[in-house]
């Protein structure tokens, strides 16, 4: 239906914005942190999912087509409607659901406001094998640079992760240095 909104930021709460387009302003869901970066006046772009309701039609809004997919993802989950998959991805990143899946930690899940142990336990066990990867491509690059130096493969994605995550504008060379000082600088 609405698979995407390109428009002018008219407006921006904690978790939602006002995206005009066409001279009609589109109220939108979307995690925390995509409000935090969409400033008013500006051109925004997001990947949405409208969901009609009987009462009301509700517009999510992301970044990524990625994190689009995970929302319906997480939706698909017995116990988790739209709100709750929302609030798990302005608490969490793909990367740390992803994680949190394939580690069967439920407790990463426990810190989203409204979810409990039932739906946590839930959600690791209906999402096993679901999900992608945890790893992104930065990752990949990086932590393949670190094996190609002879650091051995799950500290290099370990370090590889934490890099990325505090380090999201930095270029390939920098990440490396501090991938590298992290490691300790030698092999």
């Amino acid at each position: 239906m609405l698979a995407t909104v390109r428009g002018i930021v008219a407006s921006t709460g904690v978790g939602d914005a006002v995206i005009e387009t066409n001279g009609i302003g589109l109220h939108v869901s979307v995690p925390r942190d995509v409000a935090s970066r969409l400033r008013v006046g500006t051109d925004a772009f997001l990947h949405t999912v409208l969901i009609p309701r009987e009462d009301e039609w509700l517009l999510f809004g992301f970044d990524t087509a990625e994190d689009k997919q995970l929302f319906t993802i997480l939706r698909g989950v017995t116990g988790v409607g739209p709100r709750t998959a929302l609030a798990i991805l302005s608490t969490m990143t793909a990367i740390d659901i992803a994680e949190a899946v394939e580690a069967g930690d439920d407790s990463r899940f426990r810190g989203v406001p409204g979810i409990g142990q039932k739906t946590a336990s839930l959600i690791i066990v209906s999402l096993t094998g679901k999900m992608p990867q945890a790893s992104n491509p930065e990752t990949i690059e990086l932590a393949d640079a670190l094996t190609g130096l002879g650091w051995a493969t799950s500290a290099a994605r370990e370090v590889a992760r934490d890099v990325i995550r505090d380090s999201p504008t930095a270029n390939l060379s920098e990440r490396l240095k501090i991938a590298l000082a992290s490691l300790g600088g030698s092999s």
